[in-house]
C-alpha cells in the first residue's frame, strides 16, 4: 500500500536559492512520497539565476520556481505542512507564522551560496556546494522509516540530518 505524499517547507529569508535548491532536490529524490515547497519571510520576488543553472546543470527541472512568501502557506486552504525545515540561520531566529496541524520542524542551515563574491566560477561552485549538502540531508531523510518513528524520534533524526556536510558519513 503506498503511503500517503507528505508535504515539506523550506524556508529561507529571500527564498532565491537555499530554499528553492533544497524544493527542487526533494521533488527529484523523494517524488514518489514527498512533495516539496519553499518560501521566504522576505522574499527576494526572483529566484537567482545561479540557482537556476545549478538546477539545471543537475539534469532538474526549472519550471514552476518562484521566490514566495511564507504567509502563503500559513493562509486558508494551503497545503497541509508535514515538515518545516528552515535553511537560512537568520529564518531560524524569525518569529514564524502559526503552522496549521503542528509540523516537525528542524535547521538545517547551509550558508548562503548567494552571498559569495568572486568569479562566476567561485559562485557556480558555491551554489554546486549548497546544493550538495542539500542533497546529502534530503537523501538521508528520505531513509527514515517513517511509519515505525514516533514524532519525539523524527524530530531528532531530522535535527540530526542537518548536521551532515560533504565531509561528513552517513
Amino acid at each position: 500500500m503506498p503511503e500517503r505524499m507528505r508535504n515539506v517547507l523550506f524556508l529561507c529569508t529571500g527564498n532565491s536559492a537555499r530554499s528553492i535548491l533544497a524544493e527542487a532536490l526533494l521533488n527529484h529524490w523523494g517524488k514518489d512520497n514527498f512533495k516539496g515547497y519553499s518560501a521566504g519571510s522576505f522574499p527576494k520576488g526572483d529566484v537567482h539565476p545561479l540557482a537556476l543553472e545549478t538546477l539545471t546543470r543537475l539534469g532538474l527541472s526549472t519550471t514552476g520556481y518562484r521566490s514566495k512568501s511564507w504567509s502563503e502557506f500559513a493562509e486558508p486552504g494551503a497545503p497541509h505542512m508535514d515538515y518545516i525545515l528552515t535553511v537560512c540561520d537568520q529564518a531560524a531566529g524569525e518569529l514564524c507564522p502559526v503552522w496549521p496541524g503542528h509540523p516537525i520542524t528542524a535547521h538545517w542551515g547551509v550558508p548562503d551560496p548567494a552571498a559569495v563574491h568572486g568569479t562566476r566560477e567561485e559562485q557556480l561552485a558555491a551554489f554546486r556546494e549548497t546544493a550538495h549538502i542539500l542533497q546529502l540531508r534530503i537523501q538521508y531523510f528520505l531513509t527514515f522509516r517513517f511509519k515505525e518513528m514516533r514524532r519525539a524520534d523524527l524530530q531528532k533524526q531530522l535535527a540530526e540530518a542537518g548536521k551532515l556536510t560533504s565531509n561528513t558519513l552517513v
